[in-house]
């Protein structure tokens, strides 16, 4: 499942369960959260948004609607509302969620900037060790 959206900058890109979970591991706290927590609550919000940018308040649970709260307290989710003018001349109001795509694609970006960085200590594992051990083991093996 995905979804097309395009940002403030005006790129389109699609967001996916994999981009959510990642944006939501990495919004929650310093620590984050597990993989798997992270990959089902983005399974969740996006069995309700399907192919939509936005969805209307009214089909969640409360439960649900918790789990939403605590992606909009960490920035991933936003709300507005409607009011239109019933045949009758009362006032109702629709509230939607909508994701705040910005944000989920900066947290994407910091984590793909987070591995990268990680990635390049990994590989410069070996750079501090001084050359004179490299020969000394090369003389070992003679």
């Amino acid at each position: 499942m995905a979804i097309r959206m395009k940002t403030k900058k005006g790129l389109a890109s699609t967001l996916t369960v994999e981009d959510l979970a990642e944006a939501i591991k990495n919004s929650i706290d310093e620590e984050g959260m597990e993989e798997k927590e992270a990959r089902a609550m983005a399974q969740h919000v996006m069995n309700f948004f399907g192919y939509s940018e936005r969805i209307i308040d009214n089909v969640l649970e409360p439960e649900d609607r918790d789990a939403f709260y605590i992606l909009e307290d960490s920035g991933l989710l936003t709300t507005e509302r409607e009011e239109t003018t019933l045949y009758d001349g009362r006032e109702w109001r629709i509230h939607y969620w909508l994701f705040k795509k910005d944000k989920i694609i900066e947290l994407m970006k910091h984590a793909k900037k987070h591995y990268i960085e990680e990635k390049k200590e990994k590989e410069n594992v070996y750079d501090d060790i001084p050359e004179d051990i490299w020969n000394q083991r090369e003389n070992d093996l003679d």
